[in-house]
């Protein structure tokens, strides 16, 4: 069980989940001509897998002395497990994630494709050992990798397959992923912008230069307030421009994906303590959920 913690497995399962609908839930319901057979795409799944658990491995190995004062019942490396044995294991993934993509690069006959696999561990451990330092940016490159997790799908099925013949299907559903990792780099920019809030005692004792230690905590709550504003208003496009005469869609995004967001947006501008940024947190985790199940509606959308 330290282990799946480790490797924060709840994550790991909403990236298995996310991209099971894109290829059964948005894909094939539209008979999509896709690339990968089933056993490729579940290689592609294992890999993301991988990469991302390894990523997870070494954030925590390089957050062990903030994990102790902002979270110290979670702390694992260092306890549960020892340094050596996590790295030895976030070794092994990311291997296992990279050769992973090496082979699905040549098989789909885009060989430059598998430095994506090796561009993302290595962006992973920059952001875990420097990056996550460093004011916004790091924010900002995280979100982009989350991002990145959705967009692989249409990189590896969607893309290799592109003929005269299905171009503008193919980029039709490509540009339907992009607005997903749109919204996905969003609602995790955010996020970790208010988990920095939330974590700034432990940061601060670390002598991390995250944005509120850098500007304060209050300046640092009206910039993630700020940006809370612009999911809400993506969400309202995307209902207005795509939605308009779907009504069942319609209810979904208002009831389970824009009222959490004003929610949290709300809460944001009220909260005062550690309690309160997490609880915004959890909101908006739920909302990353609600909204990557709305791709459960397409065939109601596209019909």
């Amino acid at each position: 069980m330290y282990i799946l913690n480790l490797i924060r497995y709840k994550n790991l399962l909403l990236i298995v989940l996310v991209q099971l609908l894109i290829r059964f839930a948005l894909f094939e319901p539209f008979q999509i001509e896709v690339k990968l057979n089933l056993l490729g795409y579940s290689l592609l799944i294992l890999a993301t897998l991988c990469i991302a658990a390894a990523g997870n491995i070494i954030n925590d190995i390089y957050d062990i002395e903030t994990d102790t004062v902002n979270k110290p019942n979670k702390v694992i490396v260092g306890k549960s497990i020892s340094e050596k044995t996590a790295f030895n294991l976030y070794i092994v993934l990311n291997v296992i994630g990279v050769g992973l993509g090496f082979y699905l690069s040549h098989s789909v006959g885009k060989s430059p494709f598998f430095s994506i696999f090796v561009i993302i561990s290595a962006v992973l451990y920059v952001y875990a050992s420097f990056l996550k330092q460093t004011p916004v940016i790091g924010n900002i490159v995280i979100s982009l990798l989350v991002a990145m997790s959705i967009l692989i799908v249409g990189i590896f099925d969607l893309l290799p397959v592109i003929t005269e013949g299905n171009r503008t299907t193919q980029i039709t559903f490509f540009r339907i992923l992009v607005d997903y990792a749109v919204f996905a780099f969003l609602i995790n920019l955010i996020r970790e912008m208010v988990k920095d809030i939330e974590d700034i005692d432990g940061d601060y004792n670390a002598k991390m230069n995250t944005l509120p230690i850098t500007i304060g905590r209050d300046r640092a709550n009206y910039i993630a307030l700020a940006v809370s504003l612009l999911p809400i208003a993506a969400v309202i496009y995307f209902i207005v421009t795509y939605l308009y005469k779907q009504q069942i869609a319609i209810g979904y995004f208002l009831a389970f994906i824009l009222a959490p967001l004003i929610y949290a947006t709300i809460k944001m501008y009220s909260a005062t303590s550690k309690r309160h940024y997490h609880h915004i947190s959890y909101v908006y985790k739920i909302v990353m959920l609600l909204g990557m199940l709305s791709l459960l509606l397409y065939p109601f959308i596209l019909k």
